[in-house]
C-alpha cells in the first residue's frame, strides 16, 4: 500500500509539473531575440499567422502555439495588419496582441507652411507605403501628421490629407466674419499660405491677416517677400538675399510688382493660419517689420514704419548683419 502511495504521488507531482510546462510555454517568455514587425495578411487564418510567426522567430512552434490558442485562447478573431512585436512576447500575449488589431501605426507629418514639392518629398520618403505620386495643388493639403499602415498607397494617403483640407476650408468658410478681404475659400487660401509664411508665432497671426486684409482694401500691394521667392524655389527655402531683378519681375505671384493676390498659395496653410485671414485681428496698421526677437512690430502709418524699419537695421548692425 505505500508502494501504491507513493506512486500516485510521483504521478500527481509528474501532472503537476507536466501541467507548469504547458502553462509555462504559454505564458512564459517566448523566443524572439530583439522587437521586430510581422504582417499578418489581410484573409490570413490562424493556422498562416501562426506560421508567419513561427518564420519570424515570435514563436516556436506554429502547431503548439495553435494548439494552445484553441485551448486558452478567447476565440476572438485575428485581425490582418502589421504588428510591432517586442522582444520575448509570450505566446498566450502575442495571440491577445493579433486579436486586438494594435497594429503598428507610421505617420507622415506635414508641418504648418510646407510647399507641395516638400509634401511630395515626405510622400516618396515615407518607408512601407507604396506607388507614385505628382506632386500635389499647392494649397490643397491640410497640415497635420497622417497615420498610415505598411502596404497603403501615397495616392490614397494623399488623398486624405486633400480631403482633410477640402473639409476644413468648408467649415472655416462658413464661419467667416463679414467684411473681410477675400471673396472665396480659394482666396482665403492664397491669402492664408502667405500669412502663414510670415510669421511664425501664433499670437501674431491675425494681426498679419488685419495688415493683408487692410492693404487689398486700399488697393495696396501686399509687398510679401515669401511671394517674390515661390516663383524661384517652389517653396523651399531660398538660401540668400532676394535680388533686386526679382523684386521688379512680374509672373503672377510677385506681390511687390502687382496689387492684389497672387494667382495661387504659395505653400499649405495650416487651420489657424486659414482662421486668421477669416476673422483678422480688429488694426488699421498696413506695415510690419521684424523687431530683433523673432516676431514683428506693427504701423498704421509710413512715417512710423520707416522708424520702426530703421530700429530694425539698428539691431542687425549690432549683429554683424549689415
Amino acid at each position: 500500500m505505500r508502494r501504491l502511495g507513493c506512486l500516485g504521488l510521483l504521478a500527481g507531482l509528474a501532472l503537476i509539473a507536466g501541467l507548469f510546462l504547458i502553462v509555462q510555454n504559454w505564458t512564459g517568455d517566448g523566443p524572439l531575440e530583439r522587437d521586430t514587425t510581422v504582417v499578418v495578411p489581410q484573409g490570413a487564418s490562424l493556422a498562416r499567422a501562426a506560421s508567419e510567426m513561427e518564420r519570424a522567430g515570435v514563436i516556436a512552434s506554429a502547431g503548439r502555439f495553435r494548439m494552445f490558442a484553441r485551448v486558452f485562447g478567447s476565440g476572438d478573431p485575428i485581425r490582418a495588419g502589421e504588428y510591432a512585436v517586442p522582444a520575448g512576447i509570450s505566446p498566450s500575449a502575442l495571440l491577445e496582441l493579433m486579436q486586438s488589431g494594435k497594429v503598428l501605426q507610421r505617420f507622415v507629418r506635414v508641418p504648418e507652411g510646407w510647399p507641395s514639392v516638400m509634401v511630395h518629398d515626405a510622400l516618396m520618403a515615407a518607408e512601407e507605403l507604396t506607388g507614385a505620386v505628382a506632386v500635389p495643388e499647392e494649397g490643397s493639403v491640410l497640415p497635420d501628421s497622417y497615420s498610415y499602415q505598411r502596404g497603403d498607397t501615397r495616392a490614397d494617403v494623399l488623398a486624405r490629407m486633400q480631403r482633410a483640407m477640402d473639409e476644413y476650408r468648408e467649415q472655416a468658410w462658413a464661419r467667416r466674419q463679414p467684411g473681410i478681404a477675400v471673396s472665396s475659400p480659394r482666396e482665403a487660401i492664397v491669402l492664408a499660405s502667405i500669412v502663414e509664411k510670415e510669421t511664425g508665432k501664433p499670437e501674431e497671426r491675425r494681426t498679419v491677416a488685419a495688415v493683408y486684409t487692410n492693404r487689398l482694401k486700399a488697393g495696396m500691394p501686399l509687398q510679401a517677400d515669401p511671394t517674390v521667392i515661390y516663383p524661384v524655389t517652389k517653396g523651399r527655402p531660398l538660401g540668400r538675399r532676394i535680388l533686386r531683378s526679382e523684386l521688379q519681375a512680374r509672373n503672377g505671384y510677385n506681390t511687390y510688382a502687382m496689387a492684389g493676390l497672387p494667382v495661387g498659395p504659395i505653400a499649405n496653410p495650416g487651420r489657424a493660419s486659414i482662421d486668421a485671414v477669416l476673422n483678422p485681428a480688429q488694426s488699421s496698421a498696413l506695415y510690419f517689420v521684424a523687431d530683433g526677437s523673432g516676431g514683428h512690430i506693427f504701423a498704421d502709418t509710413l512715417d512710423e514704419h520707416n522708424r520702426n524699419v530703421q530700429r530694425w537695421y539698428a539691431i542687425r548692425r549690432e549683429r554683424g548683419e549689415m
